[in-house]
């Protein structure tokens, strides 16, 4: 959830993902009685109560017209040279560094099904969208991402 979270923008530089994820789960806890359905649903109830705690903590950003630090680019691009996908302590970072590339829809389907793990129909549920979009989006992003040389294979 937090590589998914960080996908989100980050318009307060006060709230860090862990945090929003924190919030999540306490929302869902107290409102676990609430949920209907399998245990293959609870996973897009999840990420939709985590959606919408990141869209609050947007929403409290502008309100309060902050913005985030300035990140040197020089150290970007020393920290990101050739660390393999999914290996060493910096992976969560090369995912969403990667992921940044991309426009936010796309960037949060990608997260969702790929990163995450979750199935088209939980990953709807968790953005709010049409199945069909999802997958349309999915290809779009991985599409975008072939073409920075980001992955060799669909």
């Amino acid at each position: 959830m937090l590589v998914w979270l960080r996908t989100f923008p980050s318009g307060d530089a006060g709230v860090a993902p862990e945090d929003v994820a924190s919030e999540t789960w306490l929302t869902a806890a107290s409102k676990i009685a609430d949920f209907r359905g399998s245990s293959s649903d609870f996973a897009g109830w999840l990420f939709g109560i985590a959606r919408l705690q990141a869209r609050n903590v947007e929403r409290r950003s502008v309100r309060r017209m902050t913005t985030p630090a300035a990140i040197d680019t020089l150290e970007i691009n020393s920290r990101w040279q050739s660390p393999e996908a999914g290996t060493g302590p910096d992976s969560d970072s090369w995912v969403t560094w990667l992921l940044s590339h991309l426009p936010e829809r796309e960037r949060q389907v990608v997260a969702c099904i790929d990163v995450v793990g979750l199935d088209v129909a939980s990953t709807a549920a968790a953005l709010d969208m049409k199945a069909t979009a999802v997958r349309v989006a999915r290809h779009r992003g991985l599409r975008r991402l072939r073409s920075l040389g980001a992955l060799v294979s669909p």
